[in-house]
Order: structure tokens, then C-alpha cells, then sequence
């Protein structure tokens, strides 16, 4: 017999508890069950410390791709469904696991849409060593993340791109859970994180999605093979709701590109967007474009992609999609035109090698930790943030450093702040006297 079919009472009314038992015992729980525990808890008619022990059984016993696939839909539909099919057609969005340094989201949506996709998309602020894409925004005065429905849905109509915040009427079960999961040990459990993801990129709309999966120190999947099956778990899911889903497996074991806070990473993706910017960020960018690019079917293969990306970075389409992003949503494009402007932490010193040898590691988590130690960061959501400070890493894995040769720049906000990121940082930095080899940029995709 099939373990659901165990589960279900013909004449007994669904109850909580019951659900939570069920899963307990490691059976698989139906559609019907899921729905029901999770418009339960939605509304508030299922309290938080029953579903904190289903997150628990979750947690212990796991869930199988259709039950994750259940949960997410029933996420997905606790509010507002987004349908944006009559507005731009193939709805595609670009979504990160988070990293230290990763910005790419500020390159990445200006870039394809500069290339002819248009994108709505719906960010996130940063809580913990991961930094958040709306944050960095903000480092542009005047610039609205809190765009209504009606603003959002124009907007990409209009000028084919749109950045803000989520909105309150879409997918409140995930807001719940995950404030829950936050303080009940239940964050690191793949179904969870599966469903989350894919529930907010669900009822905001999209049809076309690439993962961005990060592993490493850096990372919430620490080991490849951990982030491997989230990717897989995700790709599933997509598949189950008819969704089209590409997942990159990318590495943060060190930060990406060079600079971590929240105006440094601003500024280093404008000068991506004009066709600079750290090598490794630059074609980090363009393989998540190019993907996006081949699975919205606007090139036929990964090279034709590449050479569209890279033409739009080149010939200043992209930096200008941006601008107008920029303006449209309220910000003071002479911060973006004249990144001198941004704000500027009053002690800025670069730290410089005392011998030669190579680099073996820079621990990417050791140093967004460090961002948020000097206010560059929230280790509680009603933290402010500081978007002046952070740490520019000059220094690369695999890189051949002589003595006088920098390896950070700090950005504090006293001097004080700044003597104690300098021997955090610096511990973060590990040397080798033999050659050390670079770290790879990504380990493989799964569609």
C-alpha cells in the first residue's frame, strides 16, 4: 500500500497534530495534508509550535520531490500569484542561494534585459554573512525597493526591467516559515530550502529560471554534494510545475569578485556593467546570462549567448538598461554616472604582504562576517546598515603575491573598527610557500 494512502481516514477530518505524527513515522504526506497544515498556519489557525515540530519532522525524516513539490505550490498559493504572461510573456528570473561578494544580481538582470528579456524580479535584504541585493541598491539615494503591484507590473512593461522588494500579499507562508525556521534550528534542511526558493520565484511569476547554487565556506550547502541535491531537488520541482529551471553549481570557497559591503559592490558591479570590472566576476556574469539567454530560447547555444552578453557589456547596452532601471525607480543616477559619490567610510587603509608566496585561501564566510562586524551588515533584521564599509579582497586563490603587494583594503567606520577587521581579515587570508592552484568557478550545471 502506498504510504499516503496509510495516511488518509475516509471520514476523519484533517488535523494538525496528526500531520505532524505522520511525518514523524517517516511516512509520506498527500497533497491534501500539506495544503492543510500550511493555509492552517498561514491564517494563523495552526499555532508555531506545531509547526515548528513539523519543520522538526521535516527536518529528521525529509521529504520526497513530489511531497517538496506539494509544499512549494502550497506556499506559492497562500497569496498573490503574479501572472505575467500578458505583460512580457516568458517571465525569466535569475536567483542566488547567497554568497560573500555576490552581486551578481546587479549585473546579471540589466545584462539580459539589455539583450532583449525583459525581468521582474523580486529581491531580498541580507541577513547573516550574505549579503542582500536591495541593500546595495540603497546605496543609491532615492532608489525604491517598495514598489506596489501596480508600479511593479508597469514598470516592466514599460522599460522591460523592474528590482524590488517582495511584495506582503505574495507567498506569506514562506515569510512565516522562514521566520520560524530562523530561530528553530530548521534553516539547513534541503526540502525546506527548496521550497522557499522555488515558492517565491512561483508567485512572482517566472516561467524560465536559472539557479545560481553556491557550496563552500561561504555557502549555506557547504559541501558540493549537499548542494548538488538541492540543485537536483530544484530542478524537480520545476520540472513537476511546469517550470523551466537551469541550476549552476558555483563555488564560494572565497569571495566573489573582490569587494564585500554594501556601496564596494555596488560601484564593482557598475564597472562590470561598462565592461571591467574582477575577471572572475565578469564571467561569472556572463555564464548566468548566457544561460538565461539559451533557456528563454533567445540563442541556440551557450556560445551564441556569450558573444550577445558580451557585445551588450561592450557596446555600453547593458550599463545604459541600468541607468534607466536607476532612474524608473526614483534613484540619483549621478551615484551610478560618478561612483566617487557613493558613500565613503572615514578609514580606508590597504594591508599589504610582508613576504612572498601564494595564496591557498581566503575564507569567504570569515570575511562577510567581518563586513557585518564593522556595520556592513544585520546579525538581527531591525539592524541598520552602514553602506560605506566592507573589505576589498585584492588577492585571489592561486594568486603569486610579493612582499608590498596589497591583499585587502578595509573600510571602517573608526579606528578602533578597523585594528580589529584587520587581524580578522588577515586570519581569514592562508598563504602556501609551493604553488597553489586557482579555484574553479563553477562544478557543473544540472537542467
Amino acid at each position: 500500500m502506498n504510504p499516503t494512502q496509510e495516511n488518509q481516514t475516509p471520514h476523519r477530518p484533517l488535523r494538525a497534530v496528526d500531520i505532524i505524527i505522520h511525518k514523524r513515522d517517516g511516512l509520506e504526506l498527500s497533497r491534501e495534508e500539506i495544503e492543510f497544515f500550511i493555509k492552517g498556519y498561514t491564517s494563523g489557525e495552526i499555532p508555531d509550535y506545531q509547526a515548528s515540530a513539523l519543520l522538526m519532522a521535516v527536518v529528521l525524516k525529509g521529504m520526497n520531490d513530489r511531497e517538496a513539490t506539494e509544499l512549494t505550490l502550497a506556499m506559492a498559493h497562500s497569496g498573490e500569484v503574479l501572472d505575467l504572461t500578458l505583460i512580457i510573456g516568458n517571465a525569466v528570473d535569475k536567483h542566488s542561494t547567497g554568497g560573500v561578494g555576490d552581486k551578481t544580481t546587479l549585473v546579471v538582470e540589466p545584462l539580459v534585459a539589455a539583450c532583449g528579456l525583459k525581468i521582474a524580479k523580486m529581491s531580498g535584504r541580507g541577513l547573516g554573512f550574505s549579503g542582500g541585493t536591495l541593500d546595495k541598491l540603497e546605496s543609491i539615494p532615492g532608489y525604491r525597493v517598495d514598489l506596489s503591484r501596480e508600479e511593479f507590473l508597469e514598470q516592466v512593461s514599460r522599460i522591460g526591467i523592474v528590482l524590488s522588494g517582495q511584495s506582503g500579499d505574495m507567498d506569506p507562508a514562506d515569510g512565516k516559515l522562514y521566520a520560524l525556521r530562523d530561530v528553530t534550528g530548521t534553516v539547513q534542511s534541503i526540502p525546506l530550502i527548496a521550497a522557499s526558493v522555488m515558492s517565491k520565484k512561483i508567485a512572482a511569476g517566472a516561467h524560465t529560471i536559472v539557479l545560481d547554487v553556491k557550496t563552500g565556506n561561504g555557502a549555506f550547502m557547504e559541501t558540493l554534494d549537499e548542494a548538488r541535491k538541492l540543485a537536483m531537488l530544484m530542478v524537480s520541482i520545476g520540472k513537476l510545475t511546469g517550470h523551466k529551471v537551469v541550476a549552476l553549481l558555483s563555488d564560494m570557497n572565497q569571495p566573489l569578485g573582490c569587494a564585500v559591503g554594501n556601496a564596494l559592490e555596488l560601484a564593482e558591479a557598475v564597472e562590470t556593467l561598462r565592461g571591467a570590472g574582477p575577471e572572475d566576476f565578469h564571467e561569472h556574469c556572463v555564464v548566468a546570462a548566457a544561460h538565461l539567454l539559451v533557456a528563454s530560447e533567445t540563442a541556440k547555444t551557450l556560445d551564441e549567448a556569450r558573444k550577445i552578453a558580451e557585445t551588450a557589456l561592450q557596446n555600453g547596452s547593458a550599463f545604459e538598461k541600468f541607468r534607466t532601471l536607476v532612474q524608473a525607480q526614483g534613484g540619483d543616477v549621478r551615484f551610478v554616472d560618478d561612483l566617487t559619490l557613493l558613500p565613503k567610510a572615514p578609514v580606508i587603509q590597504t594591508i599589504t604582504a610582508l613576504q612572498a608566496g601564494w595564496i591557498a585561501g581566503v575564507h569567504a564566510r570569515e570575511i562577510g562576517e567581518t563586513v557585518i562586524a564593522l556595520g556592513g551588515g544585520r546579525a538581527k533584521k531591525t539592524d541598520s546598515i552602514d553602506h560605506s564599509v566592507g573589505i576589498v579582497v585584492h588577492a585571489k586563490v592561486g594568486d603569486h603575491l610579493n612582499a608590498g603587494d596589497p591583499i585587502l583594503t578595509i573600510h571602517a567606520r573608526n579606528t578602533a573598527e578597523f585594528e580589529i577587521a584587520r587581524e580578522r581579515a588577515l586570519a581569514a587570508v592562508t598563504w602556501s610557500d609551493q604553488k597553489t592552484g586557482a579555484l574553479p568557478l563553477f562544478y557543473g550545471v544540472i537542467e
